[in-house]
């Protein structure tokens, strides 16, 4: 018996959305809960306080499992290494996902999330076993980011950017989606409306990915439980059921699901081809005229550099920050191992340390948009973020403009 629907009550409630499978001798209840609705927190919590419960599987990854238990895990980040490793954007895509939530808290009255909370606490107060069978959040979402073609990737991080702090309340659409899906899918609504490959990587790919880790945990528990609750979002129930009554055990298909798509290998090219290309441009003006490579330069220094620093400026970076920044992009865009942004943000930090208070006040400092320029960690990631963005549009404006000297000097 697979994706049958179960609507009797619970602990003499009227119960939510549910389905059950049947295999291998284990009974999973599938509960569907609206991430915005104390209703689901409530009842969520009664169901794995159930004594016939073996176990509670619950749509977390670690990483946001532990967000929500610790807080102030934050603390522990260095922004340095986040920087250096190129994992500013992720960072920044984590804090809007988190805003958007806490602007969801602040509106509704109730904490998004809340039925995974309670219904983990309600387990363990009777020992029952809890496993966390999300996909790792920073993995979905490069996973989405890879997927996308390259000149499709700005729009969809602007689209993000834009749609979780251009409004200071959620919409009731936005609403909507959550009590039908999950906040990550929703945090995604406008641009998932045209893109099929959105709803793949965040909802169809987590189905099997949740269903090969509920059956790897059966499967590695000492004692086989006979009945498991499973407590996830209204918009993963019948995929999720429908996948779990098909799909096999498999450890390469959840390693394949949980793995990084490989980069491809000519984009990484197209930074040292236009490096070369502007190279090439100045060494042929200079043999032309020493007056001509020097407008050649000073062009691409104002251009570059001065975009760059208008990046740092609106980001309301140090002074400091803003000069090196200025100084930095004409020399960095010709070099792509090192970003204008990251030394940016390293400028920042050195002249800003960000304080334990603005790690602890980081959460709710993002929930609106002036708390981005407030806060000296989530302004940090402004100034790699907006830096970074002039330095590319001065790389190319800069050198269309190097060309133009070219043609007409």
């Amino acid at each position: 018996m697979t994706g049958k629907p179960d609507q009797q009550a619970s602990a003499g409630r009227v119960s939510g959305p549910q389905r059950v499978v049947e295999r291998e001798g284990v009974r999973y209840t599938l509960l569907g809960t609206a991430h915005v609705s104390r209703a689901s927190a409530e009842e969520a919590a009664a169901m794995a306080g159930e004594a016939r419960f073996d176990a509670v599987a619950l749509e977390l990854c670690e990483t946001r499992h532990r967000a929500m238990r610790d807080p102030a895990a934050l603390a522990d980040m260095d922004l340095f290494q986040v920087f250096r490793e190129g994992k500013g954007g992720m960072v920044a895509a984590n804090l809007m996902l988190g805003a958007y939530q806490r602007r969801l808290s602040e509106q509704l009255g109730t904490e998004p999330g809340a039925e995974m909370r309670e219904a983990e606490d309600a387990a363990r107060e009777r020992d029952a076993r809890v496993w966390l069978i999300d996909r790792e959040v920073g993995i979905t979402l490069k996973r989405v980011y890879r997927a996308h073609r390259w000149w499709e990737r700005l729009p969809l991080l602007a689209g993000l950017f834009a749609s979780l702090l251009s409004r200071e309340k959620v919409s009731e659409e936005d609403i909507e989606q959550l009590k039908q899906g999950d906040v990550i899918e929703s945090s995604f609504r406008e641009l998932a409306e045209h893109s099929g490959i959105l709803h793949e990587k965040l909802v169809a790919e987590r189905d099997h990915y949740m269903a090969q880790r509920l059956l790897a945990e059966v499967e590695a528990a000492g004692h086989k439980p006979r009945e498991v609750l499973v407590v996830v979002g209204a918009g993963h129930l019948e995929g999720l059921a429908r996948t779990l009554e098909t799909t096999r055990r498999d450890a390469q298909a959840e390693a394949a699901l949980s793995a990084m798509p490989p980069k491809a290998r000519w984009p990484r090219l197209i930074p040292w081809a236009v490096a070369a290309i502007i190279i090439s441009g100045f060494v042929m003006g200079f043999m032309r005229s020493p007056e001509l490579g020097l407008r050649m330069a000073a062009d691409w220094v104002l251009i570059n550099g001065g975009l760059s620093a208008l990046g740092a400026a609106a980001a309301l970076a140090h002074p400091l920050t803003i000069v090196g920044a200025m100084l930095a992009a004409p020399l960095t865009s010709l070099n792509p191992t090192i970003g204008a942004g990251f030394v940016a943000a390293a400028l920042e930090l050195t002249f800003r340390k960000p304080r334990v208070a603005d790690f602890q006040a980081l959460r709710d400092s993002v929930t609106h948009w002036s708390g981005w320029w407030r806060n000296r960690v989530a302004r940090t990631v402004l100034v790699f973020l907006f830096v970074t963005l002039g330095s590319a549009a001065g790389t190319y404006l800069g050198g269309f403009r190097v060309f133009e000297h070219l043609l007409t000097g």
